[in-house]
């Protein structure tokens, strides 16, 4: 089950990566069921509940950030482009999501 959720995200290149130019942040997301999470995968981190809850129990990781690495391996990732002005009003709706 987990592997084929994965593999529906990548499949359907529901990784994104934003980018900001021209300071080069980027801010990764992935479209799941029903809203956008937002994710840092050099920290391990989800913004979905299923990571909070799974980090409560012991677990490392959710399908989220495991899609983010598969799609890395495959290069199967969307890369959007942004302005850095645009940067500030990007995270506010992205929080306003959590």
């Amino acid at each position: 089950m987990l592997a084929e959720k994965t593999s529906v995200i990548v499949s359907e290149r529901r990784v994104k990566c934003h980018i900001f130019e021209p300071s080069k942040r980027q801010l990764w997301t992935v479209v799941g069921m029903g809203k956008e999470h937002w994710l840092a995968p050099e920290l391990d981190y989800c913004s979905c509940e299923g990571f909070y809850y799974g980090k409560l129990k012991g677990k490392k990781s959710c399908y989220h950030l495991d899609s983010v690495k598969i799609a890395q391996s495959q290069h199967e990732i969307e890369y959007i482009e942004f302005s850095d002005e645009e940067y500030l009003d990007f995270v506010k709706s992205l929080l306003e999501e959590i």
